[in-house]
């Protein structure tokens, strides 16, 4: 969606969306409008309930009066009171009640309210509209004409025009990056397998990202057993990619983000039920979150230096395949007992924040992952779960995450849980039982940071909505990119 603002104006043509708070007589553009169309907006308001609640809609079509072909009046409650995510879930509206509408351009007109800059209401509005203009319809192509979306352009017309364009740059420059996670988790796995998923990273380079490729061969000399052993059953090779984006001063210590990228998640040997093994396409979230921020900080030029790490691999039943009760010894040097084959993400992740630790000595590690269906249980798809010894990180998560909508919840790690990972045969096991599945998951993780600090985000109830939202349609959501590339900013910039 291509989305320009302009000084206010009464369009001649196409769809105009105004808005109105609780309980309260029509001002500015929106009385203007109203008086124009004789009073036929407050008429249809009247009769139609409107309140002004927010998500109260009201239209009129082909108003006398004026050359558009449609009037939305929708409904903001107690301006003063709206957030940034507020105007977004507002844009995200106005883009769900007309996509499919017939409208090909909409102008919104949006006056100075209570509460939020005007321009950084009207910035955040115009994110909130291209996050939901998104489609993964690549594949659709027998979708009726009536379903096929026909807005493409929207003009936000307000005082503080010049200004929110401005402030919109960045804003545009982030979501390309929520679009390639949303891409890159959409897609199925014959699509996006280890190697065209290291492709796709490798073509960030065209925005100055510097991408290293590291092959099984590679690995393997490094002592990565933990994640080539999670792959040794699929006709797929794994990959390591590393992403650099340099924005920072020389002598600043990077950020790192680490994700777990499993393309097709069988289960392996631990063979998981066949109902819903469709979904496991996006056990990549986590890597797809890491190069979709990569995206994000090279597409604005972040002035910060980030090393984005995913271990790439396909988890396949085969006479070639991990077994349950084998030992690996990872690049740590430490030996791990594998229990359950479907319990492969961490075992990726162990090779992973190793090599980055001890490769970049960053300041941070943050990695993200769908690794526990036991999170679902716990926060279902409102937060991702969040485990950390350091207060500092886990707040600067949890303050990003209310600022974007992105939303994370501090979840305990101590010694009492690591015990249950530890194990007769080696020096872990890969599963702690049932209890407290997502923190001794953590625990697992923690074992291989050699104590730099770090944070596990567990998002495995964010990164696929089976449901429409405000700011995505049903499917892949693009969490996380916003949320870290807002922290990036709390913390180097």
């Amino acid at each position: 969606m291509k989305i320009s603002f302009s000084a206010p104006k009464v369009p001649t043509s196409d769809a105009l969306v105004v808005f109105s708070e609780k309980s309260s007589a029509f001002k500015g553009q929106t009385a203007q409008i109203d008086a124009a169309m004789s009073g036929a907006l407050s008429k249809a308001a009247k009769t139609g309930r409107f309140g002004g609640e927010t998500g109260d809609l009201v239209e009129v079509l082909a108003p006398a009066g004026l050359e558009v072909s449609r009037v939305v009046l929708m409904g903001v409650g107690d301006a003063a009171k709206l957030t940034a995510t507020d105007y977004e879930g507002l844009g995200g509206k106005i883009v769900k009640h007309l996509q499919a509408s017939g409208e090909a351009h909409v102008t919104i007109a949006l006056d100075s309210m209570e509460g939020l800059a005007q321009e950084d209401a009207a910035a955040h509005l115009a994110a909130g509209m291209m996050l939901r203009s998104y489609r993964f319809d690549k594949y659709r192509t027998k979708e009726s004409e009536k379903k096929k979306p026909t807005l493409h352009d929207a003009t936000i017309a307000c005082d503080a025009h010049k200004a929110a364009a401005e402030q919109f740059k960045r804003h545009e420059a982030v979501i390309s990056g929520v679009f390639l996670t949303r891409d890159l988790v959409s897609e199925p796995a014959n699509i996006i397998y280890p190697e065209s998923f290291a492709a796709i990273a490798k073509s960030l380079e065209e925005l100055g990202v510097e991408v290293d490729i590291l092959t099984e061969d590679d690995m393997q000399k490094l002592g990565m057993n933990a994640l080539l052993g999670v792959g040794q059953g699929s006709a797929r090779d794994s990959r390591l990619v590393v992403m650099r984006w340099n924005g920072g001063e020389a002598s600043q210590k990077p950020l790192a983000f680490v994700g777990k990228g499993v393309t097709f998640d069988t289960g392996g040997i631990s063979l998981k039920p066949g109902e819903g093994m469709e979904q496991m396409k996006w056990d990549m979230g986590g890597a797809g979150i890491v190069t979709g921020l990569m995206k994000a900080l090279a597409a604005r030029k972040a002035k910060a230096n980030i090393v984005g790490v995913i271990g790439l691999v396909e988890n396949m039943p085969s006479g070639k395949a991990q077994r349950p009760g084998d030992v690996v010894t990872s690049m740590s040097g430490q030996t791990i007992e594998v229990i359950n084959t479907d319990a492969e993400g961490r075992l990726v992740l162990a090779d992973a924040l190793w090599y980055t630790q001890a490769t970049f000595n960053p300041q941070q590690i943050i990695d993200l992952a769908t690794l526990t269906g036991a999170i679902i249980i716990s926060l279902g798809h409102e937060y991702a779960g969040c485990f950390t010894d350091s207060d500092d990180i886990a707040a600067g998560l949890s303050k990003a995450g209310a600022e974007t909508g992105d939303k994370v919840w501090r979840l305990p790690i101590n010694d009492a849980y690591d015990k249950l990972i530890n194990c007769d045969v080696a020096d872990m096991k890969n599963v702690g039982g049932r209890a407290a599945g997502s923190i001794t998951a953590a625990q697992f993780l923690k074992r291989f940071t050699n104590n730099v600090p770090w944070a596990h985000i567990d998002v495995a109830g964010m990164v696929w909505s089976e449901k429409d939202a405000d700011l995505y349609e049903k499917g892949a959501t693009g969490y996380g990119v916003r949320l870290l590339d807002t922290y990036v900013s709390s913390v180097m910039e």
